[in-house]
């Protein structure tokens, strides 16, 4: 045998054993997400629904291995942004995701994508990303903030409501949701209130409220925050006289069991519910009530459809994730079997979805749920792509 010919099987059982060991080298992401204080429920499910993804895709991503970091960064900015430089700097992960919070996420996100990083949110859709910092590194596989308030906006102009009153935390998400919720509604709006982030007693904006006498109130308060101000309206008796309307990721199943009676009739424009009817989600939906013994909210859904989508987009990629570039790319135009049954994104890395009416109700075991009603909307596009301009 020549030495030329030794050499040739020596170079490819090296590239053979070196594409072995880069096809089981596992995909680093980094997770991120609020495990403490009231918002817990909400970091909690995420992890869980993130978790039953991975469970789906038996642990993987492309055919490649995953190793998660996951830490708590207690809805605080400061926290986030060390997290993800730890992440980035020291667990050197390929992908950073799970923030709930848009505050949190503007903090944490720029270092993650200065350094190289994807960033792919699993919830928080921060206008400042759809728009002029849009990045060719962030991705929302959730939503845009504005979306699911400019749902229930439709929802409501289209029944004629003629006035309202405007309630939310004064933080970017909740001017975000207030934006989109006027963007659409052009009823006359009675009061319009930003309240301190993670504020739980309401007893003053409530009396205010009863002064001005609305036929409606919009209000989005998520988590602790949320039950709070639900459970108090229901006591201060005006669920009865002046309905309420919300958003998605408000009263959703990581908090409805602890609201109970007192969220009955909210009506939400949602990107997905608990009884949404395709094979996908009917799936979902099952695994995630036999795994965790409770009903999964819109939070869970969306962390589980990320990793879809990021098997999805690997598998496209050929396995690879070391260039960031292409496999920002192969998201662009990724294809997979999504529970929320439409999805594509747009040219500023934000969905285009259809948004649903929902209703709180009663099922038949007696459980709180979203009661799945119209489709409101169909194929809405956030109204910050006209200003993103990528840079490649």
């Amino acid at each position: 045998m020549s030495r030329w010919f030794t050499g040739l099987l020596s170079a490819v059982g090296l590239f053979a054993v070196t594409a072995a060991t880069a096809e089981e080298t596992p995909i680093k992401i980094g997770f991120v997400t609020t495990l403490s204080g009231p918002a817990a429920s909400i970091g909690q499910e995420l992890v869980d629904g993130f978790k039953l993804g991975l469970e789906k895709t038996k642990g993987r991503l492309g055919g490649r291995p995953v190793e998660a970091f996951y830490a708590d960064d207690q809805a605080k900015p400061d926290i986030g942004r060390q997290h993800a430089e730890k992440m980035v700097e020291s667990d050197k992960v390929d992908i950073l995701t799970g923030i709930n919070f848009s505050n949190v996420l503007l903090a944490a996100a720029k270092p993650a994508l200065d350094a190289g990083v994807l960033y792919v949110s699993a919830n928080a859709g921060p206008s400042q990303y759809a728009g002029r910092q849009c990045h060719p590194r962030f991705f929302a596989a959730s939503f845009q903030n504005d979306t699911t308030s400019e749902a229930i906006g439709i929802y409501m102009q289209e029944k004629g409501i003629k006035d309202v009153y405007i309630l939310a935390p004064n933080y970017p998400a909740g001017r975000d949701m207030v934006a989109g919720f006027k963007r659409y509604y052009k009823g006359a709006v009675l009061g319009e209130v930003y309240t301190a982030f993670g504020q739980l007693d309401y007893a003053a904006e409530i009396a205010q409220l009863r002064a001005a006498k609305p036929s409606a109130v919009y209000f989005f308060y998520p988590g602790g925050m949320g039950i709070n101000f639900v459970k108090q309206y229901d006591q201060a008796g005006l669920k009865a006289q002046i309905p309420l309307y919300t958003g998605a990721f408000v009263v959703d199943q990581s908090i409805l069991p602890a609201m109970g009676d007192a969220a009955l009739g909210i009506k939400t424009a949602t990107l997905w519910s608990e009884d949404f009817d395709n094979v996908a989600s009917r799936e979902f939906a099952a695994a995630f009530e036999k795994a965790h013994g409770r009903i999964p909210s819109p939070y869970a859904a969306d962390a589980y459809d990320l990793v879809l989508m990021l098997d999805a987009a690997v598998r496209a990629n050929g396995g690879r994730v070391d260039d960031k570039s292409a496999l920002a790319r192969a998201l662009e135009t990724v294809k997979f079997d999504s529970i929320r049954g439409n999805f594509r994104f747009n040219t500023n890395h934000f969905p285009i979805l259809d948004y649903y009416l929902t209703t709180v109700e009663k099922d038949a075991k007696g459980r709180v749920v979203n009661k799945l009603g119209e489709r409101i909307v169909h194929d809405l596009k956030d109204n910050y792509a006209d200003i993103c301009k990528m840079a490649r």
